[in-house]
């Protein structure tokens, strides 16, 4: 039986890491840099996989939908730009959230007062009581899917990612 590393068993993906290892081995490549990387994506995935399927799921929201939401929550109006940049969407995939959350009455697009060419968006009443009723039981579940975790190891494994973060953006610099 051949080892995956979509498995959710620890001991499985551990197995398939040692399977690429073997595979590849004598060939000069940085394993404990794809392990690392391969394992944030998988968690990065799952995680999103699972607040999708739950909590999301059960007020009609997509992961984009909902991350758009909790950007004008947390820091009001913005232009465009600045919820792509903060949800990690390209400009065509804010474009169709936006008109999905437009016409459900949870966002207002405007023309910006000073460059026309610039849209401003904002949470409308609507809008708010959404991302109001939904965000408590969305951290609910991020407590669940870190309970394995203590509250050291969470706040390590926050600063670990800040780390990776902050590396891939210097490297996006550097390239520009």
């Amino acid at each position: 039986m051949s080892r995956r590393l979509a498995s959710s068993k620890s001991a499985e993906i551990t197995k398939a890491e040692a399977d690429i290892r073997a595979r590849l081995d004598g060939q000069s490549f940085d394993f404990s840099a794809m392990a690392a990387v391969s394992n944030i994506y998988r968690a990065a995935t799952t995680v999103r996989s699972h607040m999708e399927s739950t909590v999301l799921a059960e007020h009609d929201l997509s992961w984009a939908a909902f991350t758009v939401l909790w950007v004008l929550w947390i820091w009001g109006e913005q232009e465009t730009r600045h919820i792509a940049q903060e949800t990690g969407s390209t400009k065509g995939t804010l474009t169709g959230v936006l008109k999905t959350l437009e016409q459900r009455g949870l966002v207002k697009r405007s023309s910006h007062p000073e460059d026309g060419r610039l849209v401003l968006v904002k949470l409308t009443a609507k809008g708010t009581k959404v991302i109001k009723d939904t965000f408590p039981e969305f951290n609910a579940h991020e407590s669940l899917v870190t309970a394995a975790l203590s509250l050291s190891e969470q706040e390590q494994l926050a600063t670990l990612l800040r780390k990776v973060t902050a590396q891939v953006a210097a490297l996006e610099q550097g390239s520009s």
